[in-house]
């Protein structure tokens, strides 16, 4: 069965979908209105507590398994398949394990690029993995995620061809593209360089646990949202 929304959703019983990103959420432009940020940042942590909440209550086993599911309907979905240069997070504990999406970008020949993240900043750079088992030697941070030590001068995707495809991390997702991060805009400052690369703007999927999923993610005009995700 194919289910088709504004927003590519894949659900448990769908095949790929494919529609125009579109923007929704509760933006201050939508109501003609101006919501002030102190009332969004703070909706924005209520939200965050309330999505770790939720990631808390699943067990260990239910990850893996939702893991699975949505790894392979990524490794079916045409964008994934005809893309040769993909960016993917390394997973932490709450989020959809990616290592066999790495080995799999790997094993397909494709082009891996994992992200370093700059401390006490939103600056996040990506680089060029060369081997899988590469990433198993590489330095843990205080949040507990290997990434490049500070010292590697390894490709950065930016500086040659681009990237055709990111995966995104994130603490919640809606259906209007809006994504809810950790707070720190790695990702949208990210993608704000993205979109001055002469290879343009890559297709974006976040990959979420359907705890994730949200009826409305608050969002300013700053928040970029992505092209679709994939859930359970």
């Amino acid at each position: 069965m194919i289910i088709t929304n504004p927003f590519n959703m894949y659900n448990e019983n769908s095949g790929p979908a494919f529609a125009p990103r579109v923007k929704r959420g509760l933006r201050d432009t939508d109501r003609g209105d101006v919501v002030s940020m102190a009332a969004l940042h703070a909706a924005k942590r209520a939200l965050r507590k309330e999505i770790k909440t939720r990631l808390a209550a699943i067990g260990a086993e239910e990850k893996r398994r939702q893991s699975r599911i949505v790894t392979q309907k990524l490794l079916q979905h045409p964008k994934y398949e005809s893309c040769c240069r993909i960016a993917v997070f390394l997973s932490m504990p709450d989020e959809i394990h990616t290592e066999e999406i790495i080995e799999d970008i790997f094993q397909k020949g494709k082009v891996c690029f994992i992200p370093r993240y700059l401390p006490n900043s939103s600056h996040m750079d990506m680089l060029k993995v060369t081997e899988a088992k590469d990433i198993q030697s590489l330095p843990v941070t205080s949040w507990n995620i290997r990434q490049p030590g500070d010292e590697e001068q390894g490709e950065e995707a930016l500086a040659t061809g681009g990237l055709d495809l990111i995966l995104m991390p994130g603490l919640g997702f809606d259906r209007g593209g809006n994504r809810l991060g950790r707070g720190k805009g790695f990702y949208d400052t990210y993608l704000g360089r993205c979109a001055s690369h002469p290879g343009g703007m890559p297709y974006t999927i976040g990959l979420a646990f359907r705890e994730q999923i949200c009826p409305q993610i608050p969002v300013h005009d700053g928040d970029v949202p992505i092209d679709e995700v994939l859930f359970e």
